[in-house]
């Protein structure tokens, strides 16, 4: 059903208007709109609104959106501006629009995650084809990330962004990128937005291997409290509670409040302590008909023991076991306040303009021990690291978009600014976490980022091309407190980044599209400056050529090839304190997603990734990216066989791959399943969470690494690693109000 009410005179041969929920009148975004004669489409903005050029008449325009019902209405010359409401549907597979391959993939997601929820933060970056996480020094640290053939560290080549606001931390403590999602609370997430390379003008830093933003609802559907508890004395307690809900005409505002406990000893010999306290605070308004504001408030704080990587053969020997430990005070604490504004103002019809400004407070404090007794045989290797940071950055993008005879032209701008300040960051030799003897690094960084873009989306009957410009400057400054006199040393340096997108929609089942761009990452300011601003912003090149292709409205296929070249890049490693260069690297693969609904009650995905990464300097053989996945695999099968009752059943897989640069050392692969089962009804849910459904053994964590034991005479080079979590089932109980 949908319903129309023409509200002013229609002009121009634009046919304009606003979709809305008709449950509660919330303002959808990224909606599709098209007339059924025209080759062309639109999407609403974040006010709901649209405006598509009409060339005949009668026609029919035709509204989707996921999670809502189709809908047609007629068109006629006296049809005014149209308020339309959608009913809202079970989410399926028919309902995404391959009409924009960007959007198509975005409304993938939204689908994969109603038939799939998140169920923790790590769940979250998961949902991202072919990225894969593991954590590896307690509950608290930032996980590694992987994708497209990257060992990506903590973050260093893929942009995370919450809402906007960057969550990598540009010349971290422990490595450049740092990317800690673990101040969200999964239950707030709406949307998970990603794209994988670098060829998208609004995302910068970072964006080499791809970028991910997630966001957060403006308005929960109901008040939610849940309560899980499982094995290893593992505890969570969450609460969703709406505090304004007002749905009035052009006056709609909306404020929620969602607080969030975790703690687990975990299954180590040494217990993890594990303890994480999250609050978060949003508040969305509607201030008249052209403009709108968010307000978004977060906090968390957590602290915790690890256990860190073990050595192969002090597990083969039996001198501790698989779950034991050779340095049992490794750990830290951290914390993060943020607090971000967004404003968008409607400056005419199909001209936009959207401001968004955000504070966070950020102390880290980690202690490691990766190399045991190999530099102090009577204290141990034990580190410390650790800053003090605030952040302070804007983002303002303007859209404007034109109509001509059967084409539309969008044209976008924008501009940024992030300036870090970054006090007492360190390296310490430690042990015990009580005893310190020596400073290895000690200084403080300002770092100022100032960004620009502009690019276009031209669309003229099937085709749609896309170029743009980026440019990235960025000013460097260190002042180290190790050096007598605490000279501060500078540095700038500018990047550009031209982009150019193809889309071509051969019909509405199918879509091609070649995507190409230079991208970078910066690099950490203590590179900077011992580089003297030489080889600091090297480029990368990347290009996709893919498909999306629905053949059946509930069956989509996606398979794409890639390519990805990196120049000459220097690196700071954290640990170390030294820089490392690591010369120009290549890589080149391919990615293929399935999505299925065999029938209304079954949901099947599977992703399929595969990497050729080389170093482009080396000799063959001695060519080998050290920990760069090959082959992995994500997918499952969610089941609704009754109502209320839902079963997910998740696999991952990642095959053995290359340790060190003549892959003379191997990193394990894996093959691990999770199952989640719930049942439901409007006012409550319970269900059991399993993860490592068969109790494999597998090691989450891995790296080829020089130690030496306490009695050992000789250091060894072998793999270390952090056992991946055994079976752990854990039950939940929500009650919704």
């Amino acid at each position: 059903m949908l319903l129309v009410f023409c509200t002013t005179g229609y002009s121009q041969g634009i046919l304009k208007g606003q979709v809305k929920s008709r449950e509660n009148g919330e303002l959808l975004e990224e909606a599709t709109v098209r007339l059924k004669s025209a080759s062309l489409h639109t999407h609403t903005l974040g006010d709901g609104s649209f405006g598509i050029p009409v060339t005949r008449y009668p026609d029919t325009l035709v509204v989707s959106h996921v999670g809502y019902e189709t809908m047609e209405t007629a068109v006629t010359d006296r049809t005014g501006h149209l308020i339309i409401f959608l009913y809202q549907a079970p989410v399926t597979l028919s309902q995404v629009n391959v009409t924009d391959s960007r959007r198509a993939i975005r409304q993938i997601t939204q689908i994969d995650l109603k038939a799939n929820p998140v169920n923790s933060a790590q769940d979250l970056l998961r949902k991202v084809p072919g990225l894969f996480i593991a954590q590896h020094a307690g509950g608290g640290k930032a996980e590694q990330i992987f994708l497209r053939g990257f060992d990506i560290d903590h973050g260093t080549d893929v942009r995370i962004t919450t809402d906007g606001m960057p969550v990598n931390m540009v010349s971290h403590a422990h490595g450049q990128g740092y990317a800690d999602l673990h101040f969200l609370i999964p239950e707030t997430i709406k949307d998970i937005d990603f794209g994988k390379g670098s060829y998208y003008v609004d995302q910068g830093d970072f964006a080499t291997a791809g970028y991910v933003n997630l966001s957060t609802f403006d308005r929960p559907d109901k008040n939610l409290v849940k309560v899980e508890a499982g094995q290893f004395n593992t505890f969570r307690t969450v609460a969703l509670l709406k505090v304004l809900d007002q749905q009035k005409d052009d006056q709609n505002h909306q404020a929620y409040v969602a607080g969030e406990y975790y703690g687990t000893n975990g299954p180590f010999e040494s217990p993890q302590h594990f303890n994480r306290l999250n609050l978060f605070a949003k508040y969305t308004g509607q201030l008249d008909r052209r403009s709108s504001l968010g307000i978004q408030f977060s906090t968390f704080t957590s602290k915790w023991n690890a256990s860190g990587q073990i050595p192969e053969r002090a597990v083969a020997s039996g001198e501790i076991p698989r779950w034991g430990s050779i340095d049992p005070t490794e750990g830290g604490n951290t914390g993060r306040t943020n607090l971000a504004l967004k404003y968008r103002y409607r400056i005419a019809d199909h001209e936009n303009w959207t401001s968004t400004f955000y504070f966070s407070n950020y102390d880290f404090s980690l202690y490691s021990n990766f190399t045991f007794f190999l530099h102090d045989s009577v204290h141990g290797d034990q580190i410390h690291q650790s800053e003090k940071r605030k952040i302070y950055g804007m983002d303002h993008r303007y859209s404007k978009q034109l109509f001509g005879d059967n084409s539309d032209l969008t044209l976008v701008a924008g501009l940024g600014l992030r300036y870090d300040a970054i006090r007492g960051i360190s390296l310490q030799h430690t042990a015990q976490r009580d005893s310190l003897f020596e400073y290895f690094a000690l200084g403080d960084i300002d770092e100022t980022n100032i960004n620009g873009y502009a690019g276009l989306e031209w669309q003229r009957g099937k085709w749609r091309i896309s170029p743009g410009i980026r440019v990235d400057h960025f000013i460097f400054n260190y002042n180290d407190q190790l050096t007598p006199g605490y000279q501060t040393q500078a540095a700038d340096k500018t990047a550009f980044s031209p982009k150019l997108n193809i889309v071509h929609s051969v019909n509405s089942q199918l879509q091609a599209y070649f995507k190409s761009g230079m991208g970078f990452h910066s690099n950490d300011t203590r590179v900077v400056v011992a580089q003297k601003g030489v080889d600091i912003l090297p480029a990368t090149y990347g290009a996709d050529l893919g498909v999306i292709f629905k053949p059946w409205p509930k069956f989509l296929i996606q398979p794409a090839l890639w390519f990805i070249q990196m120049q000459q890049e220097f690196v700071y490693v954290g640990d170390e304190a030294v820089v490392e260069p690591s010369g120009r690297t290549r890589r080149m693969g391919a990615d293929l997603g399935i999505r299925f609904e065999p029938v209304p009650w079954m949901y099947i995905d599977a992703d399929i990734s595969y990497a050729y990464a080389r170093a482009m300097d080396e000799a063959k053989g001695e060519n080998y990216i050290p920990l760069a996945p090959d082959l992995t695999s994500t997918g499952g099968i969610a089941f609704r066989p009754l109502k209320g009752l839902s079963a997910n059943w998740r696999y991952r897989y990642m095959k053995d791959r290359p340790a060190n640069e003549d892959n003379s050392v191997v990193a394990q692969g894996y093959f691990v399943n999770d199952l989640v089962v719930s049942y439901s009804r409007n006012r409550w849910e319970i269900g059991c969470q399993v993860e490592n459904l068969f109790d494999v053994n597998w090691r989450e964590a891995q790296f080829d690494t020089q130690t030496r034991l306490k009695n050992e005479p000789a250091p060894v080079s072998e793999i270390c690693y952090t056992p991946g979590t055994p079976f752990f089932a854990r039950l939940k109980c929500s009650i919704f109000f």
